[in-house]
């Protein structure tokens, strides 16, 4: 495929985004790897490209546009704000796990849109826009919202120790069931007291103390009820028509009381679609769609896959990333919610473009 035809779609998805209101920004092809490794973690270096500059330091070559999108905002954005982008992004790919005739691109192209807005309507707004945008390709819609999950999280009777453990590793499902499991299994006998007597190691006595008094603490917790690890599995597994899976949701939350807000809100959010002209009912939810992703996702999130590509990644995705765009504002004392997305053009060509 050549880089003019995905260009060329790239520039049809950045017209619509124009018409839509937003105005067209290109973020710095190198970032500082302070700011990304300060949000992600060292495990961003795994999917990443860091490279040594003698002047600006550490760098990485851009692995997303939110992250710079929203520090431009931040600076001096206007609200309510949309932004849109096209360029090249650059993405450590494990092909061991691919089929050899189906290798991801470590460079790709993106084609992306930002709404920085306190409007209830954005999520609607920005699912609407991509939808339509995406309708000659008939594509799967998909929904989820990570802020449902986390509120029951949130809700659990666990000591906060242990429900902050479980939120930050929501989005790594393996890890979470482990500590779900670990939590709700009996307490040990396990002593950790220490005495008084030679430390070693690289960490100081008050250091390996104050970790010893932890995990004293956390063995001497109860561990958490059958009842609520069985509402916790059945909330993640919620997987049906937009509609039914709302009516699903609706029984839950008489369990689990502190997701009332968050079914609300996709009440409100599958009302404004239909009010827009869609049909809710071929929108595919599942409640866990959100885990995969980047880890800035806090609310809506969504995709649109295409039939029989399982071995792609989706050709559009996005959602509410509001934590993160209150952190990047911090420095200049904003914060303002935030949803976008993007769409990949090379898969859009792929598929016979949008025409």
């Amino acid at each position: 495929m050549s880089k003019r035809a995905k260009q060329a779609i790239g520039q049809q998805i950045l017209a619509a985004f124009r018409a839509a209101g937003a105005e067209e920004v290109a973020p710095d092809l190198l970032l500082p790897a302070e700011t990304l490794l300060d949000l992600y973690g060292e495990d961003i270096r795994a999917r990443a490209y860091v490279t040594q500059d003698p002047i600006r330091g550490e760098v990485m070559l851009r692995p997303d546009f939110t992250v710079p999108v929203v520090q431009m905002h931040m600076e001096n954005g206007a609200e309510p704000a949309r932004y849109c982008y096209l360029g090249e992004i650059f993405r450590k790919q494990d092909h061991g796990e691919l089929q050899p005739e189906h290798p991801r691109d470590n460079e790709y192209l993106q084609a992306g849109f930002e709404l920085f807005a306190r409007d209830p309507d954005a999520d609607a707004e920005v699912f609407a826009l991509f939808h339509d945008i995406l309708a000659p390709l008939r594509l799967q819609a998909s929904m989820g919202d990570m802020d449902l999950l986390m509120d029951a999280v949130r809700a659990l009777p666990l000591s906060g120790a242990r429900r902050a453990a479980l939120l930050h590793h929501i989005w790594r499902p393996k890890r979470f069931a482990r500590l779900l499991a670990r939590f709700s299994a009996p307490a040990e006998g396990r002593n950790f007291a220490q005495a008084p007597t030679a430390w070693t190691g690289l960490r100081s006595p008050d250091e390996m103390q104050s970790r010893i008094d932890r995990l004293q603490a956390d063995a001497g917790e109860q561990p958490l009820a059958a009842q609520w690890v069985e509402r916790l599995e059945r909330l993640f597994a919620v997987q049906a028509p937009a509609p039914q899976a709302l009516a699903q949701l609706r029984q839950l939350a008489a369990e689990i009381p502190d997701i009332h807000e968050a079914v609300d809100r996709l009440e409100r959010n599958l009302a404004d679609l239909s009010r827009r002209g869609i049909d809710v009912d071929a929108i595919h939810f599942d409640a866990s769609h959100g885990r995969h992703t980047m880890e800035y996702y806090d609310g809506m999130t969504f995709s649109f896959a295409a039939a029989g590509r399982a071995d792609w990644p989706p050709v559009a995705s996005g959602g509410r990333y509001d934590a993160l765009a209150a952190v990047l504002g911090q420095a200049q004392g904003r914060s303002i919610p935030a949803v976008g997305g993007i769409i990949r053009p090379g898969l859009v060509h792929e598929l016979g473009g949008l025409e």
